[in-house]
């Protein structure tokens, strides 16, 4: 039973990826949250923070002004006047912005009282989300891939990673070591958009194949920024931007849970397999490999 609800879980949630943290920062940012001081600091889930025991967290980032906000991968950064936060969303944190106090919610596990009387209230119903603080952002920083967004992630760049190792291409997309913010639905959206096949050996992709995978990540990242992110399922732990909404990129998944629909592109019927532990989306005829013939759909 236990196992069973596992998946059940696993499959009704899913992971914020680039596009729905990059919703949250821009949002957060328009709430004017720059410039403001911390005047009281609450935790209700100790666990949260991880990188201190909570009260002295608590004591340290009290007094504290945000000086800058912004994404790195699937981290929102908040580069304080002593310190620099680093919150991980992980299955279904998010935020909200209150102008007015309001009782604390059931699954409200930090909340920042601004001087101003604003309030910061961050929720976290499956309590996977992390909390960190760091004097020195570098060494963190430093563990974290190139941003595929970012003028650095050339097709040159690409190139010469893929080179580097004999794996197959949708476990090496998702490492954060080797490029930021991808996870299972915009991975699986990309390779389909490239007709690259998620076992495809990375050392094994051909120049134009690197290319279509290139422009295919900036493409699908954009277009889910476009759409401000992706919500699957209902409940209190999908996936919801700052200002309360859903996102709306989940209207134009061209494989990502649509097994059983008809490809968009060649009316072939989208398939479920498994990839390094991974439900994978694919189109059998578009990303067709050798090796596909080895496998079963789910």
């Amino acid at each position: 039973m236990l196992i069973f609800i596992h998946i059940i879980l696993a499959y009704s949630l899913n992971m914020p990826e680039l596009p729905e943290v990059e919703t949250i920062v821009r949002e957060l940012i328009a709430t004017g949250l720059v410039g403001k001081q911390i005047a009281i600091a609450y935790v209700q889930w100790p666990k949260i923070i991880d990188t201190s025991d909570d009260q002295v967290f608590i004591h340290q980032i009290q007094g504290q002004s945000i000086n800058h906000l912004e994404r790195r991968g699937k981290y929102l950064v908040f580069t304080l006047s002593q310190s620099t936060l680093f919150v991980h969303l992980r299955m279904s944190g998010k935020f909200e912005w209150l102008a007015n106090p309001l009782p604390i919610k059931k699954h409200e596990h930090v909340r920042l009282v601004f001087t101003d009387g604003t309030i910061l209230r961050y929720e976290d119903p499956r309590k996977f989300g992390r909390w960190s603080l760091y004097s020195d952002p570098l060494e963190k920083l430093s563990r974290l891939g190139l941003e595929p967004l970012s003028s650095n992630f050339t097709c040159s760049a690409l190139t010469s990673m893929l080179q580097k190792y004999a794996s197959q291409i949708k476990p090496f997309l998702l490492n954060q070591k080797h490029i930021v913010g991808l996870g299972n639905i915009y991975v699986d959206e990309a390779l389909w958009e490239a007709k690259i096949n998620p076992q495809q050996l990375t050392n094994s992709l051909t120049k134009k194949e690197i290319k279509a995978l290139h422009q295919a990540i900036r493409n699908v990242l954009n277009k889910g920024i476009e759409n401000k992110g992706t919500s699957l399922g209902v409940g209190v732990s999908n996936y919801y931007s700052v200002s309360g909404r859903r996102g709306g990129h989940q209207h134009h998944l061209k494989v990502f849970r649509q097994q059983g629909l008809a490809c968009s592109r060649c009316s072939t019927l989208i398939i479920k397999i498994v990839v390094a532990q991974r439900g994978t989306h694919l189109c059998p005829t578009c990303q067709k490999r050798e090796i596909f013939n080895e496998i079963k759909p789910l």
